[in-house]
């Protein structure tokens, strides 16, 4: 019996994508080893949005090496459709599999297994089908199994029960791939054109996950606004929004990112009109200066931005927004990045996600001659970063007294945690005092603060459900 081990890096999406790929092999008769050092199949499932997730993933896969040289190592992922050749390279690798081609491999280990027990199946198109990259054997061993990723039409996907949360908050990928292109991302060219998961199908998760007892799912994909632009017939996203609120009973959804422009008065207005939808917002602003915003292919300007937001906050005062800034786009002035510091101040956001710029190969920014020097997008992620970190405390005093509906999470095993950890529908993580089970509703009242994480005593307790099915 073949087991297997998935090493999970960078986004919701990619873990989706493993999850997906842990169920395939699954169906298949596979077991999921205890732990890497047990697998016969390690599944390294990359990310490539940063240079330093591309370093992540080549140290990950080098301590695998020396730790088992005799594991086999299939590397996929975003890494792996970018640059296949530079990890094939790597002690090892026996396979390297992009995302072009990450359906095929169950298939890939059933033609590759020594044992009579792995089962057959129909479900994939056989590799004599598959047009691998030619190899030079006396250069390396491994075998690339990678495509055009833009003739790719479907979509795998299946729930995640990893991640915030610990198995108590599942999250669905309902889309994938990216049609824009902004000038310093990588990953329209390693996920390709944007598709959608049926509505039908979203809803039939949704409704299992329902009946296993979840009560909050977040849904996430790369681009999640233009879901359902592809299908025919078209569908928007907040028609889905609205039938999962008629035909399941979700008793909270969350969105995980959606873009500025994609925020209607519309879409606001319906997430006023029901709790059953978390109000939380992150929205990517990238920068406040509408020059490097022009740079970078974005297509609104501050001014824009800054309306979405102010609409949210009109209609859900105490909404979390939270937002992506990068610092040091190459030709960022300090003047640039002065006017972020000023336009991000100016507004209620609640979090903020940092990134220091990193070069991509093959998108347009790449080629830039204007690069910031790394000691100064260091400094100025530094001063973001810091900025975040004042807006987020500001808006955790803000909730000081309010009575919340929080749902609780697992516990954490740090016995110096005192409490009971759970979410509330803006996105504040709350210590409860007393002990509860996970996956409970609580109205909370905060009282104080204890690093990023709210105090707060119950006020009223729904038990309904006492636990978790296997979805």
């Amino acid at each position: 019996m073949t087991t297997f081990y998935i090493e999970q890096f960078g986004c919701r999406a990619t873990q989706a994508d493993g999850a997906a790929l842990e169920r395939q092999l699954l169906d298949r008769g596979c077991t999921v080893a205890r732990g890497r050092s047990q697998a016969d199949i390690v599944v390294v499932n990359t990310c490539t949005v940063t240079a330093s997730a591309d370093a992540q993933a080549r140290d990950a896969i080098r301590k695998l090496h020396a730790a088992n040289p005799h594991v086999r190592v299939i590397v996929t992922g975003c890494y792996a459709q970018r640059a296949p050749e530079e990890l094939s390279e790597l002690p090892g690798v026996a396979w390297v599999v992009g995302n072009s081609h990450k359906a095929q491999i169950p298939e890939l280990l059933e033609r590759n297994s020594p044992s009579p027990e792995f089962p057959r199946s129909d479900d994939f198109l056989p590799l004599s089908a598959i047009s691998p990259l030619p190899l030079a054997q006396s250069e390396r061993s491994a075998e690339i199994l990678v495509g055009d990723i833009f003739e790719q039409q479907t979509l795998l996907t299946t729930p995640v029960f990893g991640g915030e949360g610990n198995h108590t908050r599942p999250t669905l990928k309902i889309q994938d791939g990216c049609n824009s292109r902004c000038s310093f991302c990588v990953i329209p060219f390693v996920r390709g054109k944007s598709r959608s998961l049926p509505p039908d199908t979203v809803i039939r998760e949704l409704q299992r996950l329902t009946e296993a007892g979840y009560r909050e799912m977040v849904l996430s994909g790369i681009n999640l606004g233009t879901y359902g632009r592809d299908l025919s017939p078209r569908v928007e996203f907040e028609e889905l929004l609205r039938r999962i609120l008629d035909e399941t009973a979700v008793e909270r959804l969350r969105v995980s990112s959606i873009e500025p422009m994609d925020v209607t008065r519309d879409l606001i207005e319906l997430f006023a009109s029901t709790a059953r939808l978390a109000q939380h917002f992150h929205m990517p602003l990238q920068s406040g200066a509408d020059r490097i915003l022009a740079a970078m292919h974005r297509w609104y300007r501050a001014e824009h931005y800054a309306r979405r937001v102010e609409l949210i906050r009109e209609r859900l005062p105490h909404a979390a927004i939270g937002a992506d800034v990068i610092a040091g786009f190459p030709g960022e002035t300090e003047e640039d990045h002065a006017a972020t510091l000023a336009f991000i101040e100016a507004l209620p956001f609640t979090y903020l996600h940092v990134f220091s710029y990193s070069k991509r190969p093959g998108t347009k920014a790449a080629v830039l001659s204007n690069h910031v020097p790394g000691a100064v997008v260091k400094r100025r992620a530094r001063e973001l970063r810091a900025l975040g970190e004042r807006k987020a405390a500001a808006f955790r005093q803000a909730q000081l007294g309010r009575e919340l509906r929080v749902l609780t999470l697992h516990a954490s095993a740090d016995d110096r945690i005192v409490g009971t950890p759970a979410l509330s529908t803006n996105y504040l993580r709350l210590l409860v005092e007393g002990v509860f089970p996970a996956n409970q509703w609580l109205d909370v009242k905060p009282s104080g603060c204890k690093g990023n994480s709210l105090l707060g005593q119950v006020s009223e307790v729904d038990l309904e459900p006492s636990s978790l099915r296997t979805a």
